[in-house]
């Protein structure tokens, strides 16, 4: 069961095509990752998503009806640009956009209550936003975005201005949010985050969506049946056992533990690779190698750009 679905959405902004033909569907309960260069057209699509512009053509559905305007008030959303006032205290800030958010007084208080603590932040209850650093005032920022506790939670570049162990404490509580049920869409260029974190993805390039999926099926999908095995043995006995019959990518026997990488012509091979193999070392492990995402990113950008003539931008 999908919490959003968009589909066909195109926006145009004079005569820049923003968005071409978007769909996308982020299962209940999931971490999605939105993902794509600069200027692909990401934020155009969270922009569509929270109703602050609408899409010239396509739809937008929110639990399986067309999105309506008081849908809003389940959707929390963190921008990439930060928009706290830096005039006002934090507090009151907090306390200002609870409200905003649709939370009474008292059960704004609470709630506050529970994240300062949580967060070890009480004492900038009285604090200006502007007297707090930049991962400080972040802190503030994600506190409110899920202090109505929404159904769907939209980060956009999440991490910005955390040190890592202020990065480590919000992806916590980002998979607490899942565990509790929350669907989460997760726009970033981090590649190891996306890994980390996300169930499935979509890769917007050129106003397109290019590529869609669950994580590890794409990282499958992009395999190029090579395999890494560590073994213990005479590494040149290795070596003839594996190009009478396969590619020999390489052998590093620098290590106490020699390892070498095959490529296969098909995973079924690796049955038979086995059993060339156990006879003339003593195989300690045996994996495949899997593209990362940081890797499948760019190829796919780059084919896509290739195939289609256009430049990198």
């Amino acid at each position: 069961m999908y919490l959003l679905e968009t589909k066909g959405i195109e926006k145009r902004y004079s005569n820049h095509l923003a968005l071409n033909d978007v769909s996308i569907s982020v299962p209940k309960g999931s971490i999605y990752g939105l993902l794509g260069p600069n200027g692909a057209g990401k934020t155009t699509l969270i922009r569509i998503i929270n109703q602050i512009t609408g899409p010239d053509k396509g739809e937008v559905l929110f639990d399986g009806r067309h999105m309506q305007p008081n849908d809003i008030y389940r959707i929390g959303y963190l921008p990439e640009e930060r928009g706290l006032y830096k005039k006002m205290k934090v507090g009151e800030q907090a306390l200002f956009l609870a409200q905003l958010k649709g939370l009474s007084r008292a059960e704004a208080m609470k709630r506050l209550k529970f994240w300062f603590e949580k967060f070890e932040i009480q004492a900038w209850w009285d604090k200006k936003i502007e007297e707090l650093s930049k991962g400080m005032a972040q802190k503030v920022q994600f506190m409110v975005t899920v202090i109505h506790e929404p159904e769907l939670l939209i980060f956009d570049e999440p991490f910005s201005g955390f040190d890592p162990i202020n990065v480590q404490l919000v992806k916590d509580e980002i998979l607490e949010l899942k565990r509790k049920g929350t669907t989460i869409i997760f726009s970033t260029h981090n590649m190891a985050s996306v890994e980390e974190l996300c169930d499935h993805i979509t890769l917007i390039n050129k106003s397109r969506n290019i590529l869609s999926g669950q994580i590890d099926e794409v990282r499958q999908s992009y395999g190029s049946n090579v395999f890494e095995l560590a073994f213990r043995g005479n590494a040149e006995a290795l070596r003839q056992k594996v190009e009478d019959r396969f590619e020999l990518l390489k052998i590093d026997t620098d290590n106490s533990l020699p390892k070498a990488q095959v490529r296969l012509k098909s995973q079924s091979d690796a049955n038979k690779l086995l059993q060339e193999l156990i006879p003339a070392v003593e195989i300690v492990s045996f994996n495949p190698i899997v593209p990362s995402m940081h890797d499948i990113f760019i190829q796919v950008v780059q084919e896509y750009n290739q195939k289609h003539g256009l430049v990198i931008s």
